[in-house]
């Protein structure tokens, strides 16, 4: 991290973490800033990475994507080559929510929705286990939320 945010800074984090959409004249009160020394510090966070970007979290089931799945994709050839087509491939594949390079068995999670159970499965079968470079696939459908979060710990950073 390039910057090393300090106490206020961290204030103005946590409360962000809440509410991002927080006027700045509220936020600068809540950290006791003016609002000019409030803003000065934010596009500072903002400029150094700190606070990657902003943006509203829509409910899945509000909007009818029913189906989350944890899948588990294991690439035919390892290398270079097949992880850089595998990563070009699904980079806009609107149905993969999250990616990531993991160590075990599998080469990679996703977090995958889906409208329903038939999507889901055409999701898999023509459009993961299409590409050439997937050697397989296993998946775990998720049955119930028992927490969400998008807040970081912070406690750390003191």
């Amino acid at each position: 991290m390039s910057h090393v945010p300090d106490e206020i800074d961290l204030k103005i984090l946590k409360i962000l973490q809440k509410d991002g959409r927080l006027p700045n004249s509220e936020l600068a009160q809540q950290v006791f800033l003016s609002p000019s020394q409030c803003l000065r510090r934010l596009r500072h966070l903002e400029k150094t990475g700190v606070i990657k970007s902003y943006a509203a979290l829509l409910d899945s089931q509000a909007i009818g994507l029913g189906v989350q799945a944890f899948v588990y994709v294991t690439l035919e050839k390892n290398g270079q080559d097949a992880a850089d087509a595998f990563a070009e491939a699904i980079q806009n594949w609107e149905e993969i929510l999250e990616c990531w390079a993991v160590t075990g068995e599998e080469d990679y999670l996703l977090r995958a929705i889906a409208p329903n159970l038939d999507e889901f499965s055409n999701f898999l079968l023509k459009k993961l286990l299409g590409l050439s470079m997937v050697g397989g696939v296993r998946s775990n459908i998720l049955l119930r939320e028992l927490k969400d979060s998008t807040i970081m710990p912070l406690k750390h950073l003191i």
